[in-house]
């Protein structure tokens, strides 16, 4: 037989296996953060759903910090992806919170909005000429 005919030395079977002992899990908050905090990120980009993305950022940076200390525990993995959800979800939380404000900002200023009006207004014009 080859080498490459030849299957690998424990191929199949994790190292805890090996030992005896049962295989590590994944933890399900940390796996959650980093759903929550794609989806947050996507949302948050989007514009549109900002809102609902800043919410879902807040249940990711939750779920990940709630996966971290549950990676801590023996027989359960997952620190890196509850980092990755929890970097992911704090990164959407604060551009949601730069949109929002600089929305407020906008909203606020007054000769703005009103540049907004006259943009508006001269649009209609076109159309109906």
């Amino acid at each position: 037989m080859t080498a490459s005919s030849e299957p690998g030395r424990g191929a199949g079977v994790t190292t805890s296996a090996r030992r005896g002992g049962p295989a590590a899990k994944t933890s399900a908050a940390a796996a959650f953060a980093l759903v929550f905090g794609v989806a947050a990120l996507i949302s948050v980009l989007t514009v549109i759903l900002s809102w609902i993305g800043l919410l879902l950022g807040i249940i990711g940076v939750i779920l990940g910090i709630v996966g971290l200390k549950m990676a801590a525990r023996p027989g359960v993995t997952g620190r890196g992806v509850a980092i990755g959800g929890l970097v992911l979800s704090a990164l959407a939380v604060l551009i949601g919170l730069a949109f929002a404000a600089g929305v407020t900002t906008f909203l606020n200023d007054q000769s703005a909005v009103d540049r907004i009006q006259r943009e508006v207004d001269d649009l209609r014009d076109r159309l109906d000429s």
